[in-house]
């Protein structure tokens, strides 16, 4: 792993680990606290919907197994909020199937990782995520810029228009005067 990535000089890294096995949620926040991640753990997916709710996180960890409410069923919901359907989500499990991570993917998961697995490569993945999620959201900036410079065209164009109009009008109005003026000296 670079620097950067141990450092957190990439930028915010919130991560929230949603993971029902109470002995594997604390390994995997002691393990990303220790790799320069800040992590928010969480044991079932209503307590993460209400947490994402509340705060902002660049990435969730979710597991696809969890108890009452399963991990599928919380990316569902979050999906489908306005506030986090953006946030990227990588999916955990413990089924080695491809299956599993077809399902994922397919209910909108942005990665799928099988347990157990490699802490660096977990981390490599999370900054991949963290760096879409940034050029996704340097993207709405610069749109929002061209939108606003678009609509600021817009109103110039609108007063442009409305001059012109005035001056053809004053031009339609000055020749009509002149029209007059020489028929009234023919005459």
């Amino acid at each position: 792993m670079n620097d950067a990535m141990a450092n957190g000089a990439s930028g915010s890294r919130d991560i929230l680990v949603v993971d029902g096995n109470p002995t594997s949620l604390n390994v995997i926040g002691r393990r990303l606290s220790r790799l320069g991640f800040r992590t928010m753990l969480c044991a079932d997916g209503p307590a993460a919907l209400d947490l994402l709710q509340g705060r902002r996180f660049d990435v969730v960890l979710l597991d696809a197994k969890l108890s009452g409410f399963s991990g599928l069923a919380t990316l569902r919901e979050i999906r489908t909020s306005q506030r986090t359907a953006d946030i990227p989500v990588l999916m955990m499990t413990s089924r080695t199937d491809s299956g599993c991570a077809v399902e994922a993917l397919a209910g909108g998961a942005d990665d799928h990782v099988a347990k157990p697995f490699d802490f660096d490569v977990l981390a490599a993945r999370i900054e991949r995520l963290l760096a879409r999620s940034r050029m996704i959201a340097d993207l709405r900036r610069s749109n929002a810029t061209l939108d606003a410079r678009i609509a600021d065209r817009a109103m110039e164009l609108g007063e442009l228009r409305s001059l012109l109009d005035q001056a053809l009008a004053e031009r339609a109005r000055l020749t009509a005067t002149i029209r007059t003026m020489e028929e009234g000296r023919d005459a």
